[in-house]
């Protein structure tokens, strides 16, 4: 497994590919709430997970805003989850807050996705609040 940032067309299309199949397909998020205006921003910085086989696992964006990071679009295809995939974008993101020196990141995290953000040290700090019809609360993580 590599972690790519992206670069090019087909990787921005591989990330939206995994962001189709696991939110709108698997979780059924209707897609004009998926895909926003920040898909195309040249800001917005995206991440693919390859397998030896350049098979897109995982994928992840990030974001600064008002002084921090948003981690945002994490997700990987079922045949992957478990794997590391996962943890290595969100690995790749925090070296790119880093990087452009962001040192607190924030992300909305569905609720049964908790101890998996848990585990890579973000904590809860909110309530549950509804996105897309799926249960979240924010996280937060100093780097």
């Amino acid at each position: 497994m590599t972690v790519q940032k992206v670069t090019t067309e087909q990787m921005r299309q591989d990330a939206l590919q995994i962001r189709n199949d696991v939110f709108v397909k698997e979780q059924h998020v209707d897609p004009e709430l998926e895909w926003d205006e920040f898909d195309t921003d040249p800001e917005t910085v995206m991440f693919v997970d390859y397998d030896l086989d350049q098979t897109p696992l995982a994928t992840g964006r990030f974001r600064t805003l008002n002084g921090y990071g948003k981690v945002e679009r994490i997700c990987a295809q079922k045949a992957a989850r478990g794997k590391g995939s996962g943890r290595k974008i969100m690995e790749a993101i925090e070296a790119e807050a880093k990087a452009q020196g962001v040192s607190k990141l924030k992300l909305g995290a569905q609720v049964t996705a908790i101890p998996f953000y848990e585990k890579l040290g973000y904590e809860v700090c909110s309530d549950i609040f509804m996105d897309a019809g799926i249960e979240h609360k924010e996280m937060q993580k100093h780097i």
